[in-house]
């Protein structure tokens, strides 16, 4: 039974749109003969002529003019399929710039170079370290190629004229030390929250910082606001206080402290977005795809 192949796809599409077996087949590097057996073949497999033969030329038939509104995107398809396979053969070179949130830079970003120096060498990766607020800035001034951002949890960014991949979906964890009387636990209900001292972050212009358990509906205690997550998770480890931190961290936590789930009826998710500008590279790509498969781990 005769089938439809991509050869004779490509065949129909070019008499269809050079009117003539003669001109696909100059146009193809075809003989006419050759042209003609594969459409004889292709309706064959359609069941019914595809084209009007004409005193001089040819026109699709109603079947054909179906036939061709299908044909185009499924060999646009096949074109890109192709595409695609053909630059994974090739070796990328090129010089990125990738800038990313602390917390990114110190869990997500280094498994990411490191599958990046495997599989593209040849790339290589500069790395600017700012919150999210800034990464946009330098993207949109074209001083990165890749910005990493945390978006959710009150941090919301205008993405218009952008492009982005969501790399990471998590939420809010409570880190305490081990001294501390939920140190041996997994989770905690948010209700004994209440009462704890916090270690919270300092708002700067680069965007906001983590801060108490953001459902508390009491006045908490802060007994200190620093920037630098090094400092918090030090004065959480020597027992001062607790500290909402992101789940993206807490694989990467010191010795000494614990990350504990915290069951919220009113949940804080965030979310970690790698952003481009809309015309990326076949490096930048690559940079990208690293990222996500970075952040499934």
């Amino acid at each position: 039974m005769a089938e439809l192949t991509l050869v004779g796809m490509r065949i129909v599409r070019e008499v269809a749109a050079r009117g003539s077996l003669t001109g696909a087949a100059r146009a193809l590097g075809y003989t006419q003969s050759a042209i003609s057996r594969q459409v004889a073949l292709m309706e064959a497999a359609a069941g019914a002529p595809l084209f009007e033969r004409l005193p001089r030329g040819v026109r699709p038939t109603a079947r054909g003019r179906a036939l061709l509104a299908h044909l185009h995107p499924i060999l646009d398809r096949v074109d890109a399929a192709a595409l695609a396979l053909t630059q994974l053969e090739e070796t990328l070179t090129d010089r990125l710039t990738l800038g990313a949130f602390p917390t990114a830079l110190s869990t997500l970003v280094p498994r990411a170079l490191k599958r990046m120096q495997q599989e593209h060498p040849a790339i290589s990766v500069r790395l600017r370290e700012g919150g999210s607020a800034a990464q946009l800035r330098r993207l949109r001034a074209e001083r990165v190629d890749v910005a990493v951002i945390a978006a959710g949890a009150s941090a919301e960014y205008d993405l218009e004229g952008l492009t982005h991949d969501a790399l990471y979906r998590g939420a809010m964890m409570l880190v305490v030390g081990a001294q501390h009387p939920f140190a041996g636990r997994s989770w905690v209900n948010v209700g004994d929250l209440y009462g704890q001292t916090w270690i919270v972050g300092e708002a700067t212009a680069e965007g906001p910082q983590f801060g108490v358990w953001p459902t508390l509906q009491e006045d908490a205690t802060v007994a200190y606001a620093l920037r630098d997550w090094p400092a918090r998770l030090g004065l959480v480890a020597a027992g001062l206080g607790v500290a909402v931190i992101p789940s993206l961290l807490a694989d990467a936590l010191p010795p000494g402290l614990h990350a504990i789930n915290v069951d919220d009826p009113r949940p804080v998710r965030r979310e970690v977005l790698a952003v481009t500008r809309p015309d990326r590279s076949a490096a930048t790509q690559a940079l990208v795809d690293a990222l996500a498969q970075a952040s499934r781990r």
